[in-house]
């Protein structure tokens, strides 16, 4: 049996929070010295633990793509930086074979101040590459990248969307033996993601590089991803095949419900605007999270809008519990004159989806924001969740199903039939 490219071993990860908490470099050390003499305090405050993975063991083989799953705070991002040594962790033990490239957060391992050029040669050299390497893969990597006009730019002045293109494109076309790829591809377009993504799997099934993914987008993890992991609360819960994970992961969720506001510190978006709420409840007011068929179903989306900009556009997916996407809804998908105005400061939305669609089963609602062929400003996990109860025929043949789960299809429209020509007579 081949030795694992990634060896994971009771891999755990304690912060201490409070101001006599350990400081990991001089900088915090001296920023904490100051405070500490600005505040003329003699005594500490209370010092309190957080484990943000515990025992946490897997092994990943050479060539795998492995999808790491789980809800905010579950440890995904703590464990891809424990592996790409940004930290260490308290216990346990980490054994990689093979170069890592990561993609973790915006602009990661690029010096602000030299240009696109000059770190397309220093994140080669990073990676173990000589310059005759990297420059052979130059042209390849601009190109994906879309940056041409802006090479001799120094990417302190580059967009987010440009900085994650360049990182994505240098990682990808040179010659890490694994990749580990954070949610950070969520900052570019939906072109670029579906790029990315298409990339991805390139490499993994021509080039044998190793991949780590973690994303939200399970339509993603379960196409790129054959085999996945799901944590909770800093642990591991199940590996195994994705489709499986998945399951585990929608089934265990935590505490969706019908109703969702986010806190006011981690309210999703940009400076243009801010989600502040999602909700569902159907044409009679009902938000108890079982809804009839027959009613219309109404989703609400809340936002404080900060700049009044033709190109917002504002919606969700509809999924499925095993995450497949049912369909996409914008307020831009209507006639301009059909949509509703957007103004400055907080408003509502109501998207109603109609009734006699959809069929048995649980839902999942996904919101979307974004400028329309500009940029992604939000793609997040599910916000809320609700189940319909299947009664919205009329024939007699249809209450004869054995039972509400029996239609197939993921909707359950009833279409017209008509007769469009007889049989001869005689």
């Amino acid at each position: 049996m081949s030795t694992p490219v990634i060896s994971i071993r009771g891999v755990g990860k304690r912060y201490q929070l409070g101001d006599g908490a350990a400081h990991d470099t001089l900088r915090d050390h001296l920023s904490a010295g100051f405070r500490r003499l600005l505040r003329r305090e003699k005594k500490e405050r209370p010092v309190s633990e957080h484990w943000a993975l515990r025992d946490v063991s897997f092994d990943v083989n050479e060539g795998e793509v492995v999808g790491i799953i789980g809800h905010n705070g579950a440890g995904k991002s703590t464990l891809l930086k424990i592996l790409s040594q940004i930290s260490e962790p308290t216990e346990g033990e980490i054994h990689v074979r093979g170069r890592i490239a990561s993609l973790l957060e915006v602009g990661t391992g690029f010096h602000p101040e030299l240009s696109g050029r000059e770190n397309i040669f220093l994140n080669g050299a990073i990676l173990g590459m000589t310059r005759a390497e990297t420059r052979a893969r130059f042209d390849d990597i601009v190109a994906f990248a879309e940056v041409e006009k802006f090479l001799e730019t120094p990417v302190k002045r580059y967009s987010s969307g440009m900085y994650v293109r360049l990182a994505f494109a240098v990682a990808a076309h040179l010659d890490p033996e694994i990749l580990v790829v954070d949610e950070v591809l969520a900052v570019g377009d939906a072109s670029f993601q579906a790029k990315c993504l298409s990339k991805m799997g390139d490499v993994a099934q021509h080039g044998g590089r190793t991949i780590l993914f973690v994303s939200h987008n399970l339509q993603a993890l379960r196409s790129l991803c054959p085999r996945s992991v799901l944590l909770k609360n800093g642990r591991l819960v199940e590996s195994g095949d994705t489709a499986s994970v998945l399951n585990t992961y929608l089934a265990t969720d935590s505490g969706l419900q019908t109703i969702h506001r986010w806190p006011d510190a981690e309210l999703p978006g940009n400076d243009e605007i801010r989600l502040l709420s999602v909700r569902a409840l159907d044409e009679h007011g009902n938000n108890s999270g079982v809804f009839s068929t027959s009613n219309r179903i109404c989703v609400d989306l809340e936002f404080d809008c900060r700049a009044v900009l033709p190109t917002l556009t504002l919606g969700f997916d509809l999924k499925t519990a095993e995450g497949e996407t049912i369909f996409r809804s914008y307020q831009t998908d209507q006639a301009p004159a059909d949509q509703p105005a957007l103004c400055l400061g907080r408003q509502i939305w109501r998207c109603e989806i109609p009734a006699g669609l959809l069929n048995f089963g649980t839902y999942l609602v996904c919101p979307r924001v974004n400028r329309q062929n500009h940029y992604l400003i939000y793609e997040g996990p599910a916000a809320v969740r609700f189940d319909c109860v299947l009664d919205h025929g009329v024939s007699p043949f249809w209450h004869k199903l054995k039972s509400r789960a029996d239609r197939a299809g993921m909707i359950s429209p009833i279409l017209r039939w008509a007769e469009i020509s007889s049989p001869p007579h005689g």
